[in-house]
């Protein structure tokens, strides 16, 4: 009597058609499962290695790639053992055609448990989140620390808002951590993990002592040359030939092509932002965007000067966490006489009101009301910052003057 396992390797090695409905049946039950195990065995890996989830189309990549390969391998079998196999009989093609339609269907399940899987899993080690039944048995034991975010999320000022699906995917879930971590640390992997799993680009999060989210707020990352464009200026794409080694940043000289009566003439000064072929992205002025031609080619001659510093900055500011922000003081707020050094904070410049700009001021320069200050930090820091210079020093209350202040003859009665 033959096992179950030997009438399953004779069932897939040999030509199904749909002319046995149970054989068929069960065959592509096998494949679903075939399918669903590979790509979720790959998504376990690939959410392991790259700390994301894996994309769609490599996961049914994946699942139809096994099916299609143990097919083949029956096959062959088949040739080996039998000499011939007739495996373009119609029969035999429409259900390998629709094995591997079954194989296509199953995969992304099997992509959605394998990530569930993973997350679980990884949940060990603080990189994974448990919900439900099980995240409180783990939690009750000790092993981890969990950290619930909250059910609204905001969406942080200058900053791209994250999509409404996103924020929907985070609100009330329960991520898990090692446990013994300080608020810094925990706060510290808590953004990381959510701009790794969740493609956040800025996360503004205040948690408390016993690690509780009080506050969260998310941003995307700005993309492409906008974020860097001065006032004032604008990028338009030319026709030109590419200079040659030069970066962005570089400075320009936009000049017309010429003809044979004509000599060739300086257009404007330039900034390089972008070389794609024979199509360059300049910065020029508001102004002389108008005199560049759609049609026309140019000739364009990199100027002896270094990449300017301010769009360095501004380039490299994009891809840290910290960001500047502008803040005015308001009258009679916690921030009047105060100072960089009591803030702890990196003061930029100050703006005094109706004043010129003061760059890199005196630490201890106490600020005065409806002064603007630049600042960079990070964004709680700026936004707690932002609170503080609209929230008005609370004045003592009424007869709390005389109490505190000790009179004249209080003074003489205590030197006697």
């Amino acid at each position: 009597m033959n096992s179950p396992a030997t009438v399953l390797a004779v069932s897939l090695q040999s030509g199904v058609t749909f002319e046995d409905p149970i054989g068929a049946t069960s065959n592509l039950v096998i494949f679903a499962l075939l399918s669903a195990l590979a790509a979720g065995a790959l998504t376990v890996a690939y959410r392991w290695y790259f700390k994301s989830l894996i994309p769609e189309g490599v996961s049914i990549l994946a699942g139809v790639a096994i099916v299609a390969l143990y097919i083949n391998t029956a096959s062959l079998g088949m040739v080996v053992s039998e000499g011939s196999v007739d495996l373009f009989r119609p029969g035999v093609v429409l259900f390998n055609v629709v094995a591997l339609g079954v194989a296509t269907f199953a995969a992304p399940v099997g992509r959605r448990v394998g990530d569930a899987a993973a997350s679980k899993l990884f949940s060990l080690v603080g990189v994974g989140h448990l919900n439900g039944e099980m995240s409180t048995m783990v939690r009750s034991v000790g092993r981890v620390a969990s950290v619930t975010l909250p059910e609204e999320i905001g969406d942080m000022e200058s900053y791209d808002p994250v999509t409404a699906e996103t924020k929907a995917e985070l609100a009330g879930k329960t991520l898990v951590f090692p446990r013994r971590l300080t608020v810094d640390e925990l706060r510290s992997r808590l953004i990381r993990r959510l701009k790794e799993d969740y493609a956040i680009g800025y996360v503004d999060v205040d948690l408390t002592e016993q690690g509780t989210v009080e506050y969260l707020a998310v941003g995307s990352r700005a993309a492409g040359v906008g974020a860097t464009i001065a006032p004032g200026t604008v990028a338009v794409a030319v026709r030109a030939d590419p200079p040659n080694n030069a970066a962005s940043g570089d400075l320009l000289q936009v000049w017309s092509a010429g003809a044979a009566e004509q000599p060739p003439e300086k257009v404007t000064d330039a900034e390089l932002r972008g070389v794609a072929g024979e199509t360059v992205t300049v910065a020029v002025d508001e102004a002389d965007a108008e005199l560049l031609s759609p049609t026309e080619n140019y000739r364009l001659v990199t100027m002896p000067a270094e990449p300017q510093a301010d769009r360095e900055f501004a380039t490299l500011l994009r891809g840290v966490d910290e960001t500047m922000s502008a803040i005015t003081v308001g009258a009679a707020s916690q921030l009047v006489d105060e100072s960089a050094e009591s803030i702890k904070t990196a003061l930029l410049a100050i703006r005094p009101a109706g004043g010129k700009l003061i760059a890199l001021p005196n630490q201890n320069r106490a600020f005065a009301a409806n002064d603007t200050l630049y600042v960079l930090d990070r964004p709680d820091v700026l936004r707690r910052l932002e609170q503080r210079a609209k929230t008005p020093t609370e004045a003592p209350e009424a007869g709390t003057t005389e109490t505190a202040t000790d009179s004249p003859a209080d003074d003489e009665g205590d030197s006697k």
